[in-house]
């Protein structure tokens, strides 16, 4: 079995079946490449159990983290899942490999008077009408960046109070738009007239760029003084977390994200979690 070429036509199936995005793509590729090598020069017949513990020893010798090794683990079992059902295994190696436990990093979340500040920008400032629809619309819906980049004129419905998002793997969903975001966007249309289907068009007429809309928000976030790093993510999860925090579940929330699995979704428990105790120890007596 030669395992290159395997992996070549597992890219093909990632990229064609699957719809895998080209980031995904490559990160899956580099994983499992990195896998044959040390099965190279360290297995000397079909790689079993022993094998994948003796590769995570490897993996923490060259000083990966624990969040590397779990997303290389879950490619490299993935890839044995592939040439399972391609009848090219009769057993995934993998299969039963228990995974490196960690604790995914709690995301930095805006306060709502945080929020209120970066919204409501002072008038030294010269916001853009752009700028402030982009800055609305990233905390109203919880629009992943790319999304937001690529949304197109016909993907909102002002009438009825929504857009559509086009999410991972081409995946659209509907998500709501409240009054501030409709306004704005209304205002923002009628105002600079954007040229072309998409809503934020570059000067060729292309989506904008993710890295445009990056500066965007670290050039605003720059007044808060005591949040941290601001990125387009901040304000996904600002999102997700006031929505929490203001009574929604958790299945809605990870229908509004996107998220197929609920466990991506539960990191924002945490975030609520951590809040909670910190209005715990400020107000209670014997907190």
């Amino acid at each position: 079995m030669n395992l290159y070429s395997d992996l070549d036509a597992f890219v093909t199936h990632l990229t064609t079946e699957r719809g895998a995005s080209p980031h995904t793509v490559e990160a899956y590729n580099r994983d499992i490449l990195d896998f044959i090598k040390f099965a190279e020069d360290h297995v000397s017949a079909a790689p079993g159990p022993r094998d994948f513990e003796q590769y995570i020893g490897f993996l923490r010798s060259r000083g990966k983290k624990t969040r590397s090794i779990v997303r290389a683990l879950s490619a490299i079992r993935s890839f044995y899942n592939f040439l399972l059902l391609d009848g090219k295994i009769a057993v995934n190696p993998v299969a039963d490999i228990e995974m490196p436990k960690f604790s995914p990093p709690i995301p930095n979340v805006l306060s709502q008077e945080e929020m209120a500040t970066l919204l409501t920008p002072k008038p030294s400032q010269k916001v853009t009408l752009r700028d402030r629809t982009v800055l609305e619309l990233l905390y109203a819906t919880g629009l992943r960046v790319s999304e937001l980049a690529g949304l197109r004129k016909r993907d909102i419905n002002l009438d009825a109070g929504f857009l559509i998002a086009s999410g991972k793997r081409s995946k659209e969903r509907m998500v709501p738009l409240g009054t501030y975001a409709r306004d704005i966007i209304k205002l923002y249309l009628q105002e600079t007239k954007p040229d072309g289907i998409y809503l934020f068009p570059n000067k060729r007429g292309l989506p904008v760029t993710r890295q445009a809309i990056w500066k965007v928000i670290r050039k605003y976030g720059l007044q808060l003084e005591h949040a941290g790093h601001v990125s387009p993510h901040t304000l996904r999860h600002t999102f997700a977390t006031h929505l929490l925090e203001g009574g929604a579940d958790l299945r809605s929330v990870q229908i509004l994200l996107g998220h197929e699995d609920i466990s991506t979704t539960q990191i924002y428990t945490h975030v609520d979690r951590k809040r909670l105790k910190e209005v715990h120890k400020k107000y209670h007596p014997r907190g």
